[in-house]
């Protein structure tokens, strides 16, 4: 019997929502181990993971799933424009995804799954040599994949492509480069600068309740949907999206310095009201989702700094702090609280970085990771060439591993050629603000009334509602009206910390 095509079709789009069925359990698993799993489940949950994750790889992967893209693109003329993306995006993954084994999927989902943990206990006894074996085995499996996959100019480009289709290390090594040049003076400026900012303020005590109420008031007021999220604590923060009905935040409570709980909680508010504000009628497609990590990186640090430290934004939340610390703030000034989150210096963790030194954290694991997959370092070897690079670039040096080369979860999961979407993000973060201010000229009152709506609405009208439907430089320049361009961002940065500093003006 010959099947029509709206029949294939809806076949099709059935197939695609059982594979989302199943990421969507995955992803309810993997939250559960990130946010308090008893230690004993992990092994366990470890071989669950890998099951269903090699049911996901199977789905993908099916002679049932090549003849639906063949079927298909025959009658690509024919089909709806949301159906042809999908096909697409099935197909990219298709084929990636066959050039692997499926034995070796599985095993590399598992070895996933088990490095987490691992990593967060030696990162908490600050121990690489717990680790490393794991890391040794997640490198060579990625190598091994890419030679499956290929690559073009460069083998780190595959893998920078899974993360942001369209960049490659001759486009980073440029941008890197006029970001990097423009930051250098800066930093050096600031070291000689009278201006010392006041900062005692920021480590004392603030209880975890305390942080977490405030938190939870300013997500409300950012536009966070708390009937389609939560808020939940972990070792390492992050978002997640399980459909737009369920996007769920995680944060980290120090309460002897409230800014990684503060600021890293607006930051993943950033990355959740991206996947809360796409389409409904991509669920359950792999179109729902957000179309690049630099994109969704944009979203999460426009948030963190372009929101949650603009001058107005503390102006009228300080106040505010001040109810959930009194002894801590009370004698604190917008002024002197501006001064002191917005201090500038050389540090080693990078989720605590400054905005000024913080796409120099970024870089520092750009050369690494390149290197690694361009065959001149060995896994053996990264705590040292980490270390260089820190005292090369920053100047510091870490006194142990937990600060230096185990402060990241990334390569616990594989996720090699992730960390350049940070910078990536920031850049496409300071180009969209620039375009903002064109339709909403009034930026800075939206944030001094609470009144984030249109900045919100801006965001989802340009950005999230399209999910994957749009490549992310696409999505750049319609939102923008040109490429990439990091002349905004370094415009911000040399503005920012000259004024804070009592520099000269960048020329």
């Amino acid at each position: 019997m010959t099947l029509t095509l709206e029949t294939v079709k809806k076949d099709f789009i059935n197939h695609l929502n059982k594979i989302s069925a199943y990421q969507e359990a995955l992803g309810l698993i993997f939250w559960d181990l990130r946010t308090g799993a008893p230690k004993k489940a992990i092994d366990q949950r470890s071989e669950v993971i890998g099951m269903l994750s090699s049911e996901v790889f199977n789905l993908s992967t099916s002679d049932q799933m090549a003849d639906y893209i063949k079927e298909l693109n025959k009658h690509k003329s024919e089909l709806d424009e949301l159906t042809v993306k999908m096909v697409e995006e099935c197909e990219k993954e298709f084929d990636r995804n066959r050039k692997i084994p499926e034995d070796e999927f599985k095993k590399y989902v598992v070895l996933k799954s088990k490095a987490e943990s691992v990593w967060e206990e030696a990162r908490e006894q600050s121990d690489f040599a717990m680790f490393e074996p794991y890391l040794k085995e997640l490198v060579e499996t990625t190598r091994r994949f890419v030679g499956y996959w290929g690559y073009e100019g460069n083998p780190y480009n595959t893998l920078l492509d899974m993360f942001e289709p369209g960049v490659t290390v001759e486009v980073l090594d440029e941008v890197f480069g006029k970001v990097r040049e423009a930051i250098v003076p800066l930093v050096k400026g600031i070291e000689q600068s009278a201006v010392k900012p006041e900062t005692s303020f920021i480590y004392k005590h603030f209880p975890k309740s305390a942080q977490r109420e405030f938190s939870i008031h300013v997500l409300k007021e950012l536009g966070y949907d708390f009937d389609a999220g939560r808020l939940d604590e972990t070792v390492h923060p992050f978002a997640t999206g399980l459909n737009t009905g369920d996007v769920r935040i995680t944060t980290r409570y120090d309460e002897n310095d409230f800014r990684g709980a503060i600021f890293g909680t607006i930051h993943e508010c950033g990355h959740a009201l991206y996947e809360q504000n796409i389409d409904p009628k991509l669920t359950g497609t792999p179109l729902s989702g957000g179309t690049s990590m630099g994109i969704h990186e944009s979203q999460s640090l426009f948030m963190e700094n372009f929101v949650g430290r603009h001058p107005e934004f503390w102006k009228r939340h300080l106040p505010s702090l001040k109810e959930y610390s009194p002894e801590q703030f009370n004698d604190v000034s917008v002024e002197e609280f501006l001064s002191g989150i917005n201090e500038s210096k050389p540090s080693l963790i990078r989720v605590d970085a400054d905005e000024l030194t913080y796409a120099l954290h970024i870089m520092i694991r750009y050369e690494i990771e390149k290197g690694l997959f361009n065959g001149e370092y060995e896994v053996n070897e990264l705590p040292e060439v980490w270390n260089s690079k820190y005292k090369e670039y920053l100047g510091v040096v870490p006194s142990n591993d937990a600060e230096g080369i185990l402060q990241d979860v990334h390569w616990s999961g594989g996720a090699f050629g992730y960390f350049p979407s940070y910078a990536l993000g920031y850049m496409y973060a300071a180009q969209f603000k620039n375009a903002m201010l064109k339709d909403i000229p009034e930026f800075d009152q939206c944030i001094a009334t609470g009144d984030i709506a249109p900045i919100k609405n801006w965001m989802t009208e340009k950005v999230h509602r399209f999910g994957k439907t749009k490549k992310p430089l696409e999505i750049l320049h319609e939102a923008t009206g040109e490429g990439l361009n990091a002349e905004y961002l370094i415009k911000y940065l040399q503005d920012k910390y000259a004024a804070l500093y009592d520099l000269e003006p960048a020329k």
